[in-house]
């Protein structure tokens, strides 16, 4: 149900491509899904696909564009997985919250051949949950979340600048965010009015991917309501 759009990049002369997906009526509200280490693949599409088919306009960024146009992977393929390690290593985060202000800017002047909508939230996973963090802290953006979001605890200092409503969902047995950096975010952030921390015992990075082995449906279930909870109250 979704297209490929192209995006301003902010501050380069340059497009970079997003895939996005328009509800039948008219969209209230806008979404932004920051994919994983593994692109825009068929679970970040799913993904976008439900959103819209909940009322959202929704985009998801190719984050990767600078240097891995297009590419999608598949984390239950060990060469895969691996190869989407190597881009993670490559990626500057910094550039990440760019192209989401730039896609928030987008969305509210009228992306591809959208109306305008103002109120735009997010919502990432893994990478992106890291860049939901950082969009909180650093942008308007109306609401965030974050599921499984990496080195956040590293960036704690940021959490005074969070304007706007966000929630981080937290596996606690996330085998790449141990109990220290947990900790580290609930102590950071367990007590500002603007967050909301949900913990999940047991469940592991990756828990609410669309597809695939990693994949918890109880888990994802409760989640999702959550999130789905979160924006139908920040966003409408």
């Amino acid at each position: 149900m979704g297209e490929m759009v192209n995006v301003d990049a902010m501050g380069e002369d340059a497009l970079f491509p997003a895939y996005l997906a328009a509800p039948a009526g008219t969209a209230g509200a806008a979404i932004i899904v920051i994919p994983e280490i593994f692109g825009v693949n068929a679970g970040i599409r799913q993904k976008v696909d439900h959103l819209a088919a909940s009322g959202y306009l929704a985009v998801a960024p190719d984050i990767f564009w600078r240097f891995a146009p297009g590419v999608e992977l598949n984390p239950d393929v060990e060469a895969e997985l691996q190869e989407a390690f190597g881009y993670f290593g490559q990626y500057d985060a910094d550039d990440g919250v760019r192209d989401i202000e730039a896609i928030i800017h987008a969305i509210r002047t009228g992306i591809g051949k959208q109306a305008p909508v103002e109120k735009v939230g997010c919502v990432g996973y893994c990478l992106g949950g890291r860049l939901a963090y950082m969009a909180a802290a650093r942008t308007d953006i109306s609401a965030s979340v974050g599921y499984y979001g990496v080195m956040i605890d590293q960036m704690l200092h940021e959490s005074h600048a969070i304007a706007n409503p966000l929630m981080l969902h937290i596996p606690t047995a996330d085998h790449f965010v141990g109990p220290e950096a947990q900790a580290a975010i609930h102590s950071g952030l367990g007590h500002n009015a603007k967050v909301t921390l949900h913990d999940y015992v047991g469940l592991d990075h990756g828990f609410a991917a669309e597809i695939g082995a990693r994949r918890d449906a109880v888990g994802a279930a409760l989640a999702d309501s959550r999130t789905a909870a979160f924006f139908a109250e920040h966003l409408g």
